[in-house]
């Protein structure tokens, strides 16, 4: 397939555009290096989180890199059918993507209408991705299957008393992975038993309650499984050089790990990462009948329409909504 889409390329473009690319870092074409270090000043006026920067960065790079591939040697030498022609280049790509990419091109080539270095503003000539929002049902563990997998952990070891830790906060307080790895010691609260922070993805101020059993892991692991280390924050890695998780690390090896370990099988299609056991509590939550703005908060999300999408993962309740063809016709 590949090859085949190589063969396409060159065909369409005259050149061969590079699809996946392992590298430490990204070089920058000389002739982009200004312009690209200032949009990244841009975006950090703009107060943009560090992730965000890194996947709007990345999809602007692949842009860049056609520009250079097709020898643009200046921004002002771009054209709508330049633009055109590397919009063909990400037909494969899934719909939401599309609509991310075209969406950081769109704010890039704006960029550069504001700050004169082309003459006409080429954002308008990127083409609008027409997409209704239907997100895709969120996937959800069996709660019997969530409570198996947190029983085949070793916690005799210091490995398995922070794999604990780390899967017990998300399954019963929801707490993506981004702030998990950014939890610091100095954001637990004892007195009240709170966790407090703010949230890495919408920069929103939170607080959480340190319950029973995540609060014993967690002594357990600073006693007994946490390395000696001056790091602030409060889950480490395991082996040397003992300092936190790395800014790209998902932690999705540790999930997999004990998900394997308790044989527990995952349908074809099914996510399987940590954010799947955010989406389990709110689940339940909502099987429970907790009110959406309640299970909104306890998540962190900034608008209650994200939350909506669990909606569709109670069966028993939509089937309430439906509705009897027999009694339609006869009530026409």
């Amino acid at each position: 397939m590949r090859q085949v889409r190589l063969l396409g390329d060159y065909q369409l473009h005259g050149v061969i555009i590079r699809r996946i690319v392992k590298k430490k870092g990204y070089t920058k074409p000389p002739q982009f290096e200004k312009v690209l270090s200032d949009y990244e000043i841009e975006c950090e006026n703009n107060q943009y989180s560090k992730r965000g920067m890194r996947t709007r960065l990345q999809r602007l790079f692949f842009f860049i890199d056609y520009l250079n591939l097709r020898k643009i040697m200046d921004v002002n030498n771009i054209t709508p059918a330049i633009i055109s022609d590397y919009v063909k280049t990400i037909y494969h790509h899934h719909e939401k993507s599309m609509a991310s990419i075209l969406t950081t091109l769109r704010v890039f080539l704006r960029f550069l209408y504001t700050k004169g270095l082309t003459s006409s503003d080429l954002s308008l000539s990127v083409p609008k991705h027409t997409k209704y929002w239907y997100p895709a049902v969120p996937t959800t563990w069996n709660p019997d299957n969530v409570k198996k997998m947190l029983d085949s952990i070793d916690r005799g070891n210091p490995t398995g008393k922070r794999d604990y830790a780390i899967l017990l906060i998300v399954a019963k307080l929801g707490i993506r992975v981004g702030d998990i790895k950014n939890l610091q010691l100095t954001h637990l609260d004892w007195h009240e038993k709170k966790i407090h922070f703010t949230q890495q993805k919408t920069g929103t101020y939170i607080s959480f309650p340190i319950l029973n059993d995540i609060g014993w892991a967690i002594i357990d692991y600073l006693k007994n499984g946490r390395p000696v280390s001056d790091s602030p924050y409060l889950f480490l890695r395991a082996f040397a050089p003992y300092k936190a998780f790395g800014q790209n690390a998902n932690l999705h090896n540790i999930i997999v790990k004990y998900t394997r370990r308790a044989k527990i099988r995952i349908p074809k299609g099914n996510r399987q990462g940590l954010h799947s056991l955010r989406h389990t509590l709110a689940s339940t939550m909502l099987g429970k009948g907790t009110p959406l703005p309640v299970i909104s908060e306890v998540l962190g999300h900034v608008n209650s329409k994200s939350t909506s999408v669990y909606l569709r993962t109670n069966m028993d309740e939509l089937k309430q909504c439906a509705v009897d063809p027999e009694e339609v016709l006869l009530n026409e």
